[in-house]
Parts: C-alpha cells; structure tokens; sequence
C-alpha cells in the first residue's frame, strides 16, 4: 500500500507526442455556433457521418454477399424477413457498441483491457483474432473470384489470391490524404455495390409483390432442412464479432467534448441516426442480391443453364457442365460467388457476369481495409501494442492467405467457394466474445453514469444476445454433423466446444456480476485501488470510470505473490 500511495503524490508523466500511424490521429471537429445549440442540426449530421458507414461496410463482405446469394437460390423469398430482422439486431448491437466508444472514450478492446483478468482477456485477444483473420480469408476468396471473372479466366484463382497481398498495401496509403477522403473512399465503393447489384435487379426484374411479401410476412411455408440451416446462417454471416470493436473505435473520430453531457448526448444520437441510414443501405444491396438469385437461380437444372451458357458464348461454362462436376443434368445446382456470376452471363448476357464481378471485388477490398483496422485496434487494445499498418496487414493476411492459397492451387472453385460456409461457422463461434463484453460494459453504470443501459434495453439486449447465440449454436452443431464419422475427429471437436461453452459462460459470469470465483487469483476481476495518470484535457470523459486497475499477472496466489 506504501507503493501505491507514493505513486499517487508522484507528478504525472508529460504524454509524449508521436507519429501519426493509425486512423484515429485526426480528429473531425465538429461545428458548433455560438449559442452552443444543441438541436438536430444536418450540418453536424455530417460531420458525424462516415464511422457507421465503414462500420456497415462488414455488412456487405463477401461472406454475407454468398449469403445472400444462397438464401435465394435454396429459399426464393421466404428468407428475406430474417435478413431484415437479423440487420435490425445488428443495429441494437452497433448502437451499444457505439455508445461504448463515445460515453468512455475508450474503445471495446481498450475497456476489455482494463477490466478482465490477464489471462482470460489473452484468450479473448485470440478469439477475436481468430474472427478477424475469418474474415479476411472471405475477403481473399471474394476478390480472387472476382480478378478471375473480370479477365475471363486469365487470371487463375491463385494468382488473384496473391494478388490482393499487394493491393491492401497500396490502400494502406490512402488514409495519409486526410481521414474525410479515407471516408469517401469507402462511400464510392458502397456506391459501386449499391450500383452493381442494384444493375443486376434491374436486370433480372424479380417480382416486387413477392419481395415485399417475402420482407413483412415472417413464414417459411415448405422451408426443408437445408432452408432452416440458411436461415440461420443469415444470422451468423450478418452480425460480425469483429465489427463491435471497430464501431466502437470508429467512433473516436470525431472531436466530442466528454466533459459535458449535452455533448456526449448528441454524439449518440448522430452516431446512431448515421448507423441506421447505413445500415438501411447496406441492407437494400442485401436485398437485392437475394432477390436476383430467388428470381433467377431457384431452383435450376444444369441442363437449363449449361444451354444458355452455349447460347451467350460464356468461356466459363464448363462449370455447368453435370459431367465434368460428377452431377446429373437434372440436379439442381448450388449457388456460389464463382457460379453466381458466371449464371448471370450465361442467362442475362456477358454484361451481367462483368458487372457482378466489380461489386465482388469492390465488397472484397472495402472489408480488407476495415478487417486491417479491427485487426490495428483489438491488438493495440488488448495487447498495448501498437504496430505500422503495413506489419498487421502482414500478419493477418499471411495467415487468411497460406490456406487459401492452398485451396485455390491444388484443389478448385468449388472448394475455395466452400469455404466459405465454414468461415460463416467460424464468425457464428466467435459472436459471443463480442456481444457479452458490450453489454457487459454498456450496462455498467461505474463506467457509463448517466447513459448506463436501462432497464428495457438490458431485458431487450440480453434476450436478442442469448437468441443469436442459441441460432448461432444450432448452426453450428448442424455443420458439425455434416462432417465425416470419426471418432477421433469429434472427440477433438468435443474439446473444442468444452472450452468455448466453458469460456463463453465465464464471460457471463462476469458480466453478471458474479464473486464466486474469485479465490481462483487469474479468475478474480482486477482490482480498482489507485488512481491512473490520464489525460485530463477538455476531451476526457467524467462519464466513465478514472480508476486505475491492478492487473494479476498469472494464476499464483496472494500467499505466493507475497
């Protein structure tokens, strides 16, 4: 205690200045007249405008655009309701996220940082890790499918898979133009999906009175199987672990001055009032992918298909080809990103396969640059590492590469389209280690004060959290028993799955308050008994907690450490 109270009379360290490297160097100001007028303003509605964009860019990733694609060509319509109510919950969750990031000042990694254990907060690092790494690895297939198509096969899946090591790095610069062309950036390659896809529907011309029906009537009449497990799979492609904690740090963008209410108030209802705009519109793109593919694929034949490829000189027919793929002429063919775009020259024209390619590629490099900064901020706020751009987009995409690349060589379209289903598996696993510390957090009053959760927003939050992850659990086991019987293989999954529930309910534990662990020292929350040296400047938040935490270091006990 000695230690401690010495440090406390001790002068504050002078915060050292250093180089700008990460996308929260500068900061947005916000324009205020000299009332201080607080009213809903349009001018400060843009000023706020560009974090729930880039948030929403997750939305609209390759993974979610197969999604899609694969919920129309198995459901038709009759799925398009879960996509809208699985985008409804996403907003719920990005506004908590959100509001973490503006109240605190801190970001979702920086307050798991302070307030979990060591050792369970390095697991958590590794979960999300694990997520963001996903990820990318759907971002890499997307955009090595889409350089595929776009040079009519010249480029092989391989090369473009090698291809996208060196485009990242060339976005990586764009941010040194200044944070609001950055922004821009991102709001052209939504406007390139939203034109792409939208082309598409054009094109296609799907039938409106059943997309509307499909949207605001929630049934799934003659729904099999297959249908339900889609169903649940919009779920888990829609409402990404990774996209928490990015939201949250996005949102430190902007110049908002913590130290009054008024000010944190309003950054709130921007920031959320942006996120819904964004999120409405990634979900019209959504729609209209799934609509396309209800329209025009459900349910086709290869020999349907395999006629008019011939018909319309498409060079990658062969991939209708029954035969070739071991299927029957009369089989109904599975949709993916590769065969999706090649269906739509072959029955729409060559136009219609270009034009599907751009969206992929334009979803594939947009969610590159978001998945590098998630990666850049859950490690900078885990860890208390910060590393250049450039060394985490190496890290992170050698990783989603080295597999990739292997698929892609030594096997096929089929099998790099295929994972993606376990990559959708893979992020349904995740989702809890973002959802549980966010509500955690959010309805933590020490830390939030005034804009601590209600009462009606933890009921509603709580119970929307343990849905999505039943749906998610369901989706999972489904997978699971899908793989081949070996007994070795599901005692090892077994494991697996003992461990995350085991871990998964700690993180409840936790955040719900509970003490009963605490005799075990790496379990116990760290204690509050000093105060930190912050930055006590005009920005600092009085709405969140100032205390300082005392880390353990490692599961000895208190007689050990002594």
């Amino acid at each position: 205690m000695n230690d401690i109270s010495s440090a406390e009379e001790e002068t504050p360290p002078v915060p050292q200045t250093s180089t700008p490297t990460t996308y929260l160097d500068e900061k947005i100001e916000i324009p205020r007249d000299e009332r201080d007028d607080y009213s809903f303003s349009f001018y400060r509605l843009w000023a706020f405008t560009g974090p729930g964009f880039l948030m929403s860019i997750a939305y609209l990733d390759p993974g979610n655009i197969e999604s899609d694609l694969q919920s129309g060509a198995i459901a038709k319509y009759r799925l398009l309701w879960i996509l809208m109510l699985a985008t409804i919950m996403g907003l719920l969750m990005q506004r908590l996220s959100l509001r973490l990031g503006t109240v605190t000042g801190r970001h979702l990694a920086e307050v798991c940082n302070e307030r979990y254990p060591r050792i369970p907060r390095i697991i958590l690092w590794v979960m999300v890790e694990i997520a963001i790494i996903g990820s990318d690895m759907q971002e890499v297939i997307g955009t090595a499918i889409a350089f595929n198509l776009l040079s009519d096969g010249k480029i092989p899946l391989y090369a473009g898979v090698l291809i996208t090591i060196t485009d990242t790095f060339i976005f990586l610069f764009l941010d040194k133009y200044g944070l609001r062309k950055l922004e821009l950036f991102f709001g052209i390659l939504i406007t390139t999906m939203a034109v792409s896809f939208g082309y598409e529907y054009i094109v296609v011309l799907p039938e409106q009175g059943e997309v509307v029906k499909g949207l605001f009537i929630p049934y799934c009449k003659d729904c099999d199987h297959k249908a339900i497990l889609q169903a649940v799979g919009i779920v888990g492609a829609v409402i990404m672990p990774h996209n928490m904690y990015l939201h949250s740090a996005l949102v430190k963008s902007r110049e908002v001055d913590r130290t009054k209410e008024l000010a944190v108030k309003e950054a709130n209802k921007y920031y959320f009032i942006e996120s819904a705009i964004a999120l409405f519109v990634s979900f019209l793109i959504n729609v209209f992918v799934v609509a396309v593919f209800a329209e025009a694929f459900y349910d086709k034949k290869y020999i349907d298909v395999a006629k008019m490829c011939k018909h319309h000189g498409i060079s990658q027919a062969d991939i209708f080809n029954a035969t070739l793929h071991g299927h029957g002429w009369n089989d109904t063919i599975e949709g993916d990103l590769y065969k999706g775009g090649v269906f739509l020259g072959c029955m729409f024209g060559v136009a219609a396969l270009y034009v599907w390619s751009v969206g992929i590629l334009a979803a594939g490099q947009s969610s590159t640059m978001t998945g590098t900064y998630s990666g850049q901020f859950v490690m900078e706020g885990f860890l208390n590492i910060s590393w250049a751009r450039w060394k985490r987009v190496l890290f992170t995409r050698s990783i989603a590469i080295a597999p990739t690349l292997a698929v892609a060589f030594f096997e096929g379209v089929d099998d790099l389209t295929g994972m993606n289903d376990f990559l959708n598996v893979l992020q349904s696993l995740q989702l809890p280690f973002a959802l549980i510390p966010v509500l955690h957090f959010t309805s933590d009053p020490e830390l939030m004060k005034s804009f601590v959760n209600g009462i009606k927003m933890k009921v509603v939050a709580w119970g929307l959290s343990i849905l999505v992850i039943g749906i998610n659990t369901y989706f999972v086991v489904s997978y699971v028993g899908q793989l081949p019987h070996n007994a070795g293989l599901y005692f090892f999954i077994a494991l697996i799955l003992l461990f995350y529930f085991a871990f998964v309910l700690y993180l409840a534990y936790l955040a719900l308050g509970f003490t009963f662990l605490d005799f075990i020292p790496c379990l116990r929350r760290p204690e509050k008994n000093y105060e930190l040296y912050e930055d006590r400047s005009t920005t600092a938040s009085p709405f969140s907690d100032t205390e300082g935490i005392i880390q353990e270091d490692d599961c000895i006990n208190d007689d050990e450490k002594s």
